[in-house]
């Protein structure tokens, strides 16, 4: 099969996505769709994959295409789930372009808790290393591809740059990535911005006292449910339970060794960064420098955008830029037009 390439690669390109007037504010970009915009109507199906240590992976399959072009294997963000927006609209649309799409929700995000001390976080690629090796496995004459959101953006960088064969992707994108961890904890601890922490972090702190009622965590832990419940920003959050819980000295040692930033030259894979400058979950701080990109890697920046938003079209008909643009890029790594193995 002929590869084609996309000579932006290792540059820092101007998106071509520009909010209409009615979205231009960056909340309005980043709230709209997920508590607005209706979504997209979409069947899946689940799968449970058992791990070696006892856990499992809960898989979201969507809809088998009528002509398959490949399997694109997503991820989330923090906190999120097959119901969040952007997953199930971007199932739904690639679905129906010719992609076979399967989610993996990172441990505990599937509705049901898992049963191991640890959970999933910005830097954790065992999992989905596993699951892409799976999917190897069980479709290996099929092309792949992969899509990560938000925190499962970071992730797939870090996967991405971490292993040179690139686990045998053809192609990746990355949507709104939180590549410098500890800059994003600071800007999302400002103005209105503290709404989304806030509310990302009850989910958190719920989801381990829940944890905490069925699992001895004392060992692990230095902190009480009622500490828990005290704890306000991601920077305590992740200083207090994230960080011990995964084997790191505090919460910076985390943010250092899982942002994606520092892994971005080491990445062979035809990738692409999509980023909004007005990004309410982080600041300047996070878009590299081109020097900074392997030869495979694009950034891609709009004036506008938010946090995995990309609105366009109008109030009463809203429509998602995203989707086109993520169906043109893997264009251009496969053909459309393959028969399914």
């Amino acid at each position: 099969m002929t590869i084609r390439t996309n000579q932006s690669h290792g540059r820092i390109v101007k998106s071509s996505f520009t909010a209409p007037r009615w979205a231009k504010n960056r909340h309005i970009q980043t709230i709209y769709p997920r508590f607005i915009q209706r979504r997209l109507p979409l069947r899946y199906t689940t799968e449970r994959i058992k791990t070696a240590d006892g856990d499992f992976l809960d898989l979201a399959w969507g809809p088998a295409p009528a002509k398959l072009t490949g399997i694109v294997i997503m991820f989330h963000g923090l906190e999120g789930s097959i119901h969040s927006h952007y997953a199930n609209d971007m199932m739904a649309t690639l679905s129906q372009n010719g992609w076979q799409v399967v989610l993996m929700h990172f441990r505990g995000c599937s509705g049901e808790a898992n049963l191991t001390p640890r959970a999933y976080h910005s830097g954790e690629t065992s999992d989905p290393g596993f699951i892409i090796n799976l999917l190897h496995q069980r479709y290996p004459a099929i092309p792949k591809v992969a899509i990560g959101f938000s925190l499962g953006a970071n992730m797939l960088l870090k996967l991405l740059g971490e292993n040179p064969d690139s686990l045998g992707l053809q192609a990746a994108v990355a949507v709104s990535a939180p590549l410098k961890l500890d800059e994003c904890a600071t800007s999302v601890n400002q103005g209105f911005s503290k709404v989304y922490q806030k509310y990302l972090l009850g989910s958190m702190k719920q989801n381990l006292l829940k944890k905490m009622q069925r699992i001895d965590y004392r060992d692990i832990l230095q902190i009480s449910e009622a500490e828990v419940k005290d704890i306000q920003t991601f920077w305590q959050f992740d200083d207090n339970i994230t960080a011990p819980l995964h084997g790191y000295a505090d919460a910076r040692d985390y943010y250092e060794k899982c942002s994606a930033y520092y892994f971005l030259k080491a990445i062979h894979c035809p990738t692409l960064i999509l980023h909004a400058l007005d990004d309410p979950f982080m600041n300047h701080l996070v878009i590299p420098q081109e020097q900074e990109l392997a030869h495979s890697v694009t950034v891609e920046l709009s004036e506008t955008g938010g946090h995995v938003g990309f609105m366009h079209g109008t109030p009463r008909a809203p429509q998602v830029w995203l989707h086109q643009r993520v169906l043109r890029y893997f264009k251009d790594f496969l053909p459309v037009t393959s028969e399914s193995s």
